[in-house]
């Protein structure tokens, strides 16, 4: 599974032609989350609560470039990275 983006120790991977609704994987420290694009609600599986804010805002700033890669990973194209909260304005 692509990893797309990195940040304070978080992991974000897609699966290339993933089930719907259109998410992402989140990990981090033995915790594993399925987040929404759409809404950045948690679908599944659970994160520290700190971790859980910041890949929320996260998705909130990245919506549009998640969704083209969740449109890639469709298509059976590359991924691109998009960069991580750490950098983020």
């Amino acid at each position: 599974m692509p990893v797309i983006s990195l940040f304070f120790g978080i992991i974000i991977r897609m699966y290339h032609n993933d089930h719907a609704p259109p998410h992402f994987h989140a990990s981090y420290q033995g915790f594993e989350a399925l987040i929404r694009i759409a809404d950045g609600s948690l679908m599944a599986g659970s994160l520290p609560n700190k971790a859980l804010r910041i890949v929320q805002e996260w998705a909130d700033r990245h919506r549009d470039e998640l969704t083209a890669n969740w449109q890639r990973g469709v298509d059976l194209l590359p991924m691109e990275m998009i960069a991580g909260a750490d950098v983020d304005d």
